[in-house]
């Protein structure tokens, strides 16, 4: 039985393929066009699956949409009725869209495949799951659990905001909501919005940014009292209320009341280009706190409510790394998996594999050693001849290595010289990650790679962390963690003994002041609070990055390297090898690696292209 999934029309539209329950291939469609978080029908992501699942559309036996386009349309009636008049510029804008597109979704789905092949004659089930139970079978059934709490958290689906869950064998049993406009997820992309940077993207830089927020300033008591106080009512079981005189996405056309959020914090909202101050940090440090809380909360009462061992997270707030390490470390559950595409791009996923599972009633067969997301490793892959007409293409100069272990050691001499790699391996990573598929390297061990990275080839803020990718066996030779993050989903601290000592007024430095500050031995991976987002690297999954980061090791002593993803500012992680290169060259990236060719930097013929990049991406 083989089953198409899509996610589409709202942000980080994809499309995932399964068959007999086993994942195939899965995709996000920016990956193709080339637009970040692109919200257009998967059209190149569906042909994917497809091609690599060697079917076609009317070959399958369902076609399965992550979410029910009329119950989010009710939604949206009922809101803007409940508020009005309050609303109506939004509800004239959005109105003319749902009455030309969205209310008729089935139809406009069915007019897209046609372009790709689609028989409307022969008519192939068309399905469409509730979001939130999308983004659970996303987590539940790619776990090794037979058993486990769910727990989904973002903005908004069609009502629910959240969701706990039970899933035992094939069945997944829905507990308990939250509806909208209550919603953990819009209340941080609410800071987003107010600390200047972009909803449904710019999530991440705020949880990046908590961390330089100074936990001994009044200031963060005196944040998290008036967002508790004013903004949002938590419950002991971790569901929330969010005061609707202060928000104004439930009927604007923009997150809050800026006025209204001056008036409480005392400082103005932050521009996307102002410099970041100390308000800004503290104020990012308390919301992070604020959510970290409530997700205790939540989790706290899905165990009370299923008495598992296990939980199992989707959705948005799932990409939260900070919390989902404290939610390990709470030790609410034993063991904790994250859906490594987390985000309506997964939705793809889980929607195919709720219609397998709770649909069709197919039995579910668990590998209790590894779960079933091959490493996310879902995406495109390559062949030496993809490689050579690229190199043929822009005259680019090579160096090709029949052996990999040669090839290995080599670029494992060049990062231990400094030097910043770009990777591009195998089949690209599903989710918002970078795994060593489509990747950029460097060395942990210098002091200057963090900056070098942020202002050289990501041209992106200078605050930004990087991750580690570590040999799995030896993630506890370096922080303070003995299990397994696969997905860089999981922050733990590094460990003790690598620390430096840092100055007593440390936490009263200026941003800049502290991020050069050399906090271990590990430099460009140790965040300024200690913590680092890890990524395990198994021999099973990824063989030659494991390869990689071992000829490293033989070479430095250190089994880890610092990976981020495959991109400049704006721009979607690299697909093809087209990409790569054309990336490679618009930065100052010393090598690119492709498969088993190496392409040094001074051996390229100059750039003709014009470089603009920075008007082609914007900031994210």
């Amino acid at each position: 039985m083989t089953i198409l999934g899509i996610s589409a029309f709202y942000h980080d539209s994809a499309a995932a393929l399964i068959e007999d329950g086993k994942i195939i291939a899965a995709a996000q469609e920016e990956r193709f066009t080339r637009k970040k978080h692109d919200p257009g029908f998967p059209t190149h992501a569906v042909q994917y699956c497809l091609e690599y699942g060697g079917t076609t559309l009317n070959k399958l036996d369902a076609i399965v949409f992550y979410d029910k386009p009329l119950l989010k349309f009710e939604r949206l009636l009922e809101t803007y009725y409940a508020f009005s008049p309050r609303g109506l510029a939004s509800f004239l804008k959005a109105m003319p869209v749902w009455m030309k597109e969205k209310l008729f979704l089935k139809r406009l789905i069915r007019d897209e495949l046609k372009k790709i092949g689609y028989d409307t004659k022969k008519p192939v089930p068309m399905l469409f799951p509730e979001h939130h139970l999308s983004h659970a079978a996303s987590a539940f059934y790619p776990s090794v659990y037979e058993k486990a709490a769910i727990l989904t958290l973002d903005g908004v689906g069609e009502w629910a905001t959240a969701s706990i869950g039970l899933g035992e064998g094939n069945n997944i049993s829905i507990l308990k909501e939250l509806h909208f406009p209550h919603s953990l997820g819009l209340l941080y992309s609410a800071f987003t919005y107010f600390l200047g940077f972009r909803v449904n993207s710019g999530e991440y830089k705020l949880m990046g940014l908590a961390p330089y927020g100074d936990p001994q300033s009044p200031d963060i008591a005196r944040y998290v009292s008036i967002i508790k106080d004013k903004l949002i009512d938590i419950k002991e079981d971790g569901s929330i209320w969010l005061n609707q005189d202060y928000f104004n996405y439930a009927t604007g056309l923009r997150m809050v009341h800026e006025d209204k959020w001056e008036e409480l914090f005392g400082f103005p909202q932050r521009k996307p280009d102002d410099e970041l101050g100390p308000e800004h940090c503290n104020l990012g440090l308390a919301i992070q706190q604020v959510t970290e809380d409530v997700v205790i909360l939540m989790a706290k009462e899905a165990k009370r409510l299923t008495n598992a061992d296990s939980i199992v997270l989707a959705g948005g707030v799932a990409l939260n790394c900070v919390s989902n390490g404290k939610l390990q470390k709470s030790g609410v559950f034993k063991n904790v998996f994250i859906q490594p595409a987390a985000g309506d791009a997964g939705g793809a996923l889980g929607a195919a594999l709720a219609a397998y599972y709770i649909y069709f009633g197919k039995p579910r067969v668990i590998d209790y050693e590894q779960d079933a997301m091959l490493g996310s490793y879902l995406g495109p892959m390559f062949s030496d001849l993809d490689v050579e007409l690229m190199a043929r293409k822009y005259k680019a100069a090579y160096t090709h290595y029949d052996d990999f272990g040669k090839l290995s050691t080599n670029v494992a001499n060049i990062l231990a010289t400094e030097n910043v790699v770009g990777w591009v391996q195998g089949r690209m990573e599903f989710g918002p990650r970078a795994l060593g598929g489509r990747s950029i390297l460097g060395d942990p061990r210098s002091a200057e790679m963090q900056k070098k990275l942020n202002l050289k080839i990501k041209y992106r803020e200078s605050f930004r962390p990087f991750a580690p990718s570590v040999l799995a066996e030896e993630v506890d030779t370096y922080f303070d963690y003995e299990g397994t993050s696969p997905y860089m989903l999981l922050v733990h601290p590094v460990q003790k003994n690598r620390r430096m000592t840092l100055p007593d007024n440390y936490d009263s430095l200026s941003l800049r002041d502290k991020l050069y500050y050399q906090r271990s031995d590990l430099p460009s991976i140790t965040h300024i609070d200690f913590s680092a987002r890890i990524q395990t690297v198994h021999k099973e999954t990824n063989p030659r990055y494991y390869q990689l980061i071992d000829a490293f090791k033989q070479q430095t002593g250190y089994g880890v390297i610092v990976n981020t993803s495959f991109n400049v500012r704006g721009e979607p992680i690299v697909c093809t090898p087209d990409d790569a290169y054309r990336c490679f060259m618009r930065t100052e990236m010393d090598y690119l690696v492709v498969g088993n060719y190496v392409f040094d930097k001074k051996k390229q013929p100059e750039w003709q292209e014009k470089d603009n990049w920075k008007e082609e991406f914007v900031l994210d």
